[in-house]
């Protein structure tokens, strides 16, 4: 049997109001967390902001880190939403700065879609959604943590206490089914 993860153990004293802890926690993390926000924004001063938000964020969604898996990896997740966040954040502000011709509302297309086309399209997520409630249970699960909830493929296994490699085949099987039902073919059994 090994030994418990530091990391859960910090986290739990930071959970408790253990500043110690949670200082702990920042030291053995907070390198990482700045290289990898470095790398991602290509700037040292905002890769210093990110990693500080990283872990304002973290702290803040403390009570949700699952003690089984690693905190490196849920840090580092954070951190890259962050980033993300930032380059998004970043885009927007220079498009808002480009002077924008008086004209311009005319150049957006009317993209509303026919009354026709969104007719067809409620009938299809109608035919679809009853689609996916027909599917059996071992394959419509993984389809709605795997493509719905957008869980891994891991988080899916861990969920269902099953393989991996069965998410997988599963996830394939339920999109094939799925996709066969949908299209009207005869359903096959799985």
């Amino acid at each position: 049997m090994t030994s418990e993860d530091p990391d859960a153990a910090l986290v739990r004293g930071a959970l408790a109001d253990d500043a110690q802890a949670a200082r702990a926690l920042v030291e053995r993390h907070r390198e990482a967390v700045y290289r990898l926000a470095r790398t991602a924004s290509g700037d040292a001063e905002e890769a210093f902001d990110i990693t500080q938000e990283t872990f304002v964020a973290a702290f803040g969604a403390l009570s949700h880190y699952d003690p089984r898996r690693p905190f490196r990896g849920w840090i580092a997740a954070i951190a890259l939403n962050k980033c993300r966040d930032r380059a998004r954040r970043r885009f927007v502000r220079r498009f808002l700065r480009l002077p924008m011709p008086e004209n311009a509302a005319e150049w957006i297309a009317d993209d509303t879609p026919s009354p026709e086309t969104q007719a067809a399209s409620r009938q299809e997520l109608v035919a679809t959604a009853r689609a996916i409630a027909d599917l059996p249970s071992s394959l419509k699960d993984v389809l709605i943590l795997r493509t719905i909830e957008g869980m891994s493929q891991q988080e899916t296994a861990f969920a269902l206490g099953i393989s991996a490699k069965a998410v997988e085949t599963r996830l394939y099987r339920a999109r094939q089914k799925l996709s066969d039902m949908v299209r009207g073919e005869p359903r096959s059994r799985v």
